[in-house]
This record gives structure tokens, C-alpha cells and sequence, in this order.
């Protein structure tokens, strides 16, 4: 037995670790104080080894059981662990010792909001609010709370009150946000950040959070200022450079965005995300070499990215290479199989292949995916027309209409089938459908049948809607 340890050196964490350590290999039994067990079970927690702590905890009791911060340690560990139960067994030992401890009543909270619970863990956090000499993290539980019920109204409420008593709580800060955006209050989230920084101007955070909600609201500009504003405070904010950049993006300025993204590398590991943005940028500036080559960075970092793999398929498909592009669009759509862009690219790459049967059911896939793609189903129509299956051609395009009554494109060309179908008349009270849909579009008519011009029944028609 070694039973004369406990003072002095056990008050070094990796001592007692040691010391412990030691004790079970020799099968033997060392007396720890207090706070030599409490370093040892946070050494094995840090270390997210939650049974070898569970098993420090059980030695603790024996030695000390009527200290409660181990039934307190024992029941975040039951909860981690999720043995629910067993925590809150654990927390009501610790509250028959120590009831006058918040951080029993706090943790409790936290368990029967897990379980749903939900009286029972307000009741909870309310008593751990009355002993708490710190309240602002309990507001945050409680709002947390509400956010778990989704009554979002009321997490808000209590968010602000978290960061009245504490203006950098960072957690109250960003799920504040996320109510905000839940709720699509983005106007009143930009008032209340704007609040905020007038009292903390050098909160990073709240800078972002106002860029954030700029962003969402499209007012791309006043987002790059705040998030520029969020730099200047912390200088390695990537988060920041990464959303600056989308905003960026946004403006089609794809050469800045690309510059900005890059940023991101020097303060965090480069990332499959970012390099897909990056390649998504150097697409739309049609360097098509330069996009497919950070696109493949992207998959090789993250395999299941998706849009790394339609974005490599988009390079090839630029440069006519509609066999080679099909191949990374389906390896987009293994991932995604009900993704509609993926589809109707796979449909665009079929159709230029001359496979046109495949072409067939992939448009069918696009528009049953996303019934209010026009194009998808202009397309889908077309292919229909050109092998003559005509009464097809017709139905599909009232079933667009049907998901679309106010696709003015879908009735000239309903115009152009009935036609082409010998329905003159039908085609004629199509054609007034698309004018008073929008008079303007009628030009995308004689795109599709330039012969149309000529057709004075049609032009009577038309000369009745434009002005």
C-alpha cells in the first residue's frame, strides 16, 4: 500500500495520472486526495477516454463518498456516455450531498432536455438561475432549451438576457443568430448586431453575425464591410474570409473571390469546400484548367463532395467532352441521386451524345425532381418534338404549364407543337395565354419556328397585345 502520497507532488495532474496509472498495473490500492482524483478523471475526459475516467470515478467514491463533484463527474460522464439514467441517479446523490450546488441543478437541466423532458429540465435550470453566481451560461441553457422545443421567440429572449450579463458569451452570440435566421428575421437581426457593436465595436463576432445577415438578405456590399470590419479585429478569422469571399461571388467578382478564398489558407488547412469554391470561380472566368484542377484537390481531400464531381463534369462538358463529363456527373449523382441539376446535366450530356432514349428518362428524372424548371422542361419537350412523338411533346408541355401558369415560354411553345400538329385553333388560344403571360417573350416563337413570321393569324393575334 501506498497511502502516504497524498500531499505535495499529488497536486501535479500528470504525477497523480502517473501514480494512478501505476496503482492498476500493480493491482494495488493508493490513497488520492480530493483533487488528485479530480485531475485524474479531467486528464482521462481531455483525453476523451470517458470509461477509463468512469473507472477514476468509482475509485473516488470509494475513497471519498461524501464528496458530491464526483457523483457530478460521474453523471457528465453517464451523459456522454448517453447512460441517461444512471447520470441523473448520480446528480440526485450529488444533491443529497451538496444541494446548494447550481451545477447539480445545471446539468440536470441539460440530461431531461435531452430526454425531452421538458418542465422538468426548465424547473431544473430555473433552480440552478437562483444559486448561480454567474447566471449568463444558464440563460444560455435555458435558451438553448427553447431553441430544442423550437419556440425560437423565446431563446432569443433569453440569448439577450445571457449577453446583457455577459457581452462575450460567443455561444449566446451565434445561436442568437441562427434563431434569427430560423424565424427570417433577418432585419431585426442586423438591428440587434448593430445594437451590439455600438457597445463592443471590437467584437469579431458581432461583426460576422451582421455580415452574416447582410448576406441573407442579398446586400452582398454591406456584407463585405462587416465582414472586412471582423478581419481587422481578428486578422486569422477564416470563417470570415470564406464568406467574403461567397459574397464576392455573389457580385460576380470571381477574381477578387478567388483571392480572398486563398486567404483562408494561411490561417487554417486547406479545405475541400474551399477549393470547390475556388473552382467554381475559375469556372465562371472560364479557365476551365485551372477550375477542374482545384476541383480534383477538393475530392481528394473529400470524396463525398458532390459538386466537386459535377464541377469536374462541367469543365469537360465546356470542352465537348460529353463522354468524359457524363462519367463525373454520375459520380455527383451517386451521392446525391435526387439532386435535379445533377439530373439534368447527366440529360444535356446524353442528348449531346445522341443517346437519346437515356436523354428521355433523364429530363423525365429533372422535372418529376423539380417540376418548376422551365428549361428542364422546354428541353425535355424538345427532344420529344424532334423524334416526331409529337402528342408527347404536347403532354409534357401541359404538365409544365399545369406546375407553371404563368411560364409564358411553355405556351408559345405549346404554340409551336399544335401547330406542328395541325391544332390551329388550339394553338391560338395558346398563343393568347402566353401574350397576356407576358407579350414581350412572343419573339421565342419564331425562335423556334422562324416560319411563324409569315403566319398572318398569328401576327393578328400578337399586334392585339403589344402596344
Amino acid at each position: 500500500m501506498e497511502d502516504d502520497f497524498e500531499y505535495g507532488p499529488a497536486e501535479d495532474p500528470k504525477f497523480s495520472v502517473a501514480r494512478y496509472e501505476e496503482m492498476i498495473r500493480n493491482k494495488d490500492q493508493y490513497f488520492f486526495d480530493t483533487q488528485a482524483f479530480e485531475g485524474i478523471i479531467d486528464y482521462y475526459m481531455d483525453k476523451n477516454d470517458p470509461i477509463k475516467a468512469l473507472q477514476v470515478v468509482e475509485y473516488a467514491v470509494s475513497q471519498h463518498p461524501f464528496a458530491a463533484v464526483f457523483f457530478l463527474k460521474q453523471a457528465q460522464l453517464f451523459a456522454v456516455t448517453n447512460q441517461f439514467s444512471r447520470a441523473l441517479d448520480s446528480l440526485n446523490r450529488a444533491e443529497t450531498l451538496e444541494p446548494s450546488d447550481g451545477d447539480i441543478y445545471l446539468i440536470k437541466g441539460g440530461i431531461l432536455g435531452n430526454l425531452e423532458r421538458y418542465d422538468e429540465a426548465f424547473s431544473s435550470l430555473n433552480k440552478a438561475l437562483e444559486l448561480a453566481e454567474n447566471p449568463d451560461d444558464i440563460y444560455l441553457q435555458i435558451a438553448l432549451l427553447h431553441q430544442n422545443k423550437g419556440d425560437y421567440e423565446k431563446a432569443i429572449q433569453h440569448f439577450k438576457r445571457s449577453l446583457e450579463l455577459n457581452m462575450e458569451n460567443q455561444d449566446a452570440l451565434y445561436e442568437l443568430a441562427f434563431c434569427y435566421d430560423v424565424l427570417e428575421k433577418q432585419e431585426e437581426s442586423i438591428t440587434f448586431y448593430k445594437q451590439y457593436i455600438d457597445n463592443d465595436p471590437y467584437s469579431y463576432a458581432g461583426w460576422y453575425n451582421l455580415g452574416n445577415a447582410y448576406h441573407k438578405l442579398s446586400r452582398y456590399e454591406e456584407a463585405i464591410d462587416a465582414y472586412d470590419y471582423a478581419i481587422l479585429i481578428k486578422e486569422n478569422f477564416a470563417s470570415a474570409y470564406f464568406n467574403k469571399g461567397n459574397a464576392l461571388v455573389n457580385l460576380d467578382k470571381y477574381s477578387e473571390a478567388i483571392a480572398v478564398y486563398k486567404q483562408t489558407f494561411e490561417y487554417e488547412p486547406p479545405g475541400a469546400e474551399t477549393y470547390c469554391a475556388i473552382g467554381e470561380c475559375y469556372e465562371k472566368l472560364e479557365q476551365m484548367d485551372e477550375a477542374r484542377s482545384y476541383y480534383k484537390k477538393a475530392v481528394k481531400i473529400d470524396t463525398n463532395l458532390a459538386d466537386a464531381w459535377f464541377g469536374i463534369g462541367v469543365t469537360l462538358d465546356y470542352e465537348d467532352r460529353y463522354f468524359e463529363s457524363l462519367h463525373f456527373y454520375k459520380k455527383a449523382l451517386d451521392i446525391e441521386p435526387e439532386n435535379p441539376d445533377y439530373w439534368f446535366a447527366i440529360a444535356d450530356a446524353r442528348y449531346k451524345l445522341k443517346q437519346l432514349d437515356e436523354a428521355e428518362q433523364a429530363y423525365e428524372k429533372v422535372v418529376e425532381l423539380n417540376p418548376i424548371d422551365l428549361e428542364a422542361w422546354l428541353d425535355y419537350s424538345s427532344i420529344l418534338y424532334e423524334r416526331n412523338k409529337l402528342d408527347r411533346a404536347v403532354e409534357t408541355i401541359a404538365e409544365a404549364i399545369k406546375n407553371n401558369p404563368d411560364g409564358a415560354e411553355l405556351y408559345y411553345r405549346m404554340v409551336a407543337y399544335l401547330i406542328a400538329s395541325g391544332r390551329y385553333n388550339e394553338a391560338l388560344n395558346y398563343l393568347e395565354l402566353g401574350l397576356a403571360a407576358d407579350p414581350r417573350k412572343h419573339t421565342v416563337l419564331f425562335e423556334y419556328l422562324p416560319q411563324l413570321r409569315d403566319n398572318k393569324a398569328i401576327a393578328e393575334v400578337i399586334r392585339k397585345y403589344m402596344p
